[in-house]
């Protein structure tokens, strides 16, 4: 057993104003026994608003890491800082939300039109592929949020959900649905009627594109989901079907299934929405892309880009 301190890296919240505090622990224990040790002496300090870096140091510790891997066992005792995070929301929680926006948006819009637009709209071929692949889209979404994904961080700061959702509900959902089930789009209009946009192979082709890009988007997440072992942190350098071409082809796969909506139907709505999803993705991409590169080394593919082959 060792005598850890925990002082408080900020001015410390109303229900935890006994910091600094110390406590007996064990050397070999975890930084996520330390939050919950925490937590016993301040209940309402919950171990997910806590975050625990070295004394003077911004970088969180994560849960898995041993105290006597970041400490001085030399020294007589040991300190710790923590930070309160705030109220929490799991990211489960928060993927949850977000994806729900479109698939109650675009049903209103779709099916309820003389609201909208002022009449009523008899929905083009071209409608109602799009309104298909957007609900499968996001179902699919949803679904791999209860059962495919594993976070690497386990909560967020709950307001941040309102910014992290009005990108889906705002852009997918009203924007994308407004402009695409208008009348411009209807079985009547010019811009349908003996055009391209109302070719039965053309809506074919542009149908199977679509299902390619989303399940090889799927492929990608199950990979990702195996290189996790359930409980951990832990990541291993992600090889196979997209891999040997960039870091994140899900994040390519997920801009190839929009373009293609964009490319089929035209929509100002959709281009805006997948130009901004694209810069958000890149930039995670980006990201994630230099992490691999400085973890792994020279282990990890030299000739990868981070999102777009050949080109980013």
């Amino acid at each position: 057993m060792v005598q850890l301190t925990i002082s408080t890296a900020s001015k410390p919240p109303a229900f935890a104003r006994g910091l600094p505090v110390t406590i007996d622990i064990a050397t070999d224990a975890t930084v996520g026994e330390v939050k919950r040790a925490v937590q016993g002496k301040f209940p309402k300090f919950s171990s997910t608003r806590q975050r625990i870096t070295l004394k003077g140091e911004r970088k969180p510790l994560e849960n898995e890491i041993k105290l006597s891997d970041v400490l001085d066992q030399k020294a007589g005792a040991w300190e710790l800082q923590v930070k309160d995070l705030g109220p929490q929301i799991s990211w489960k929680t928060v993927f949850l939300v977000e994806y729900f926006g479109p698939l109650l948006i675009h049903p209103l819009f779709y099916h309820f039109p003389r609201f909208w637009y002022g009449t009523d709209v008899q929905h083009s071929a071209l409608q109602k592929y799009v309104y298909a692949f957007v609900l499968l889209h996001f179902v699919k979404r949803e679904l791999e949020t209860l059962y495919v994904h594993r976070f690497s961080h386990d909560t967020m700061p709950w307001i941040n959900i309102f910014r992290n959702s009005a990108h889906y509900w705002i852009f997918g959902g009203v924007l994308v649905a407004l402009d695409v089930y208008r009348p411009k789009y209807s079985a009547t209009s010019p811009f349908i009627v003996n055009t391209i946009r109302d070719n039965e192979r053309f809506l074919w082709i542009g149908a199977g594109l679509w299902a390619f890009a989303e399940l090889s988007n799927l492929h990608t997440h199950l990979a990702f989901r195996a290189l996790r072992p359930a409980g951990t942190r832990k990541r291993g350098i992600p090889r196979g079907y997209g891999f040997s071409l960039v870091s994140s082809p899900n994040y390519f796969f997920e801009i190839l299934g929009w373009a293609i909506i964009c490319g089929m139907t035209g929509s100002i709505g959709a281009l805006i929405f997948t130009v901004f999803g694209t810069v958000t993705m890149g930039q995670w991409a980006a990201k994630k892309h230099r992490n691999y590169k400085k973890e792994f080394g020279k282990e990890y593919p030299s000739g990868r880009k981070a999102m777009i082959p050949f080109i980013f």
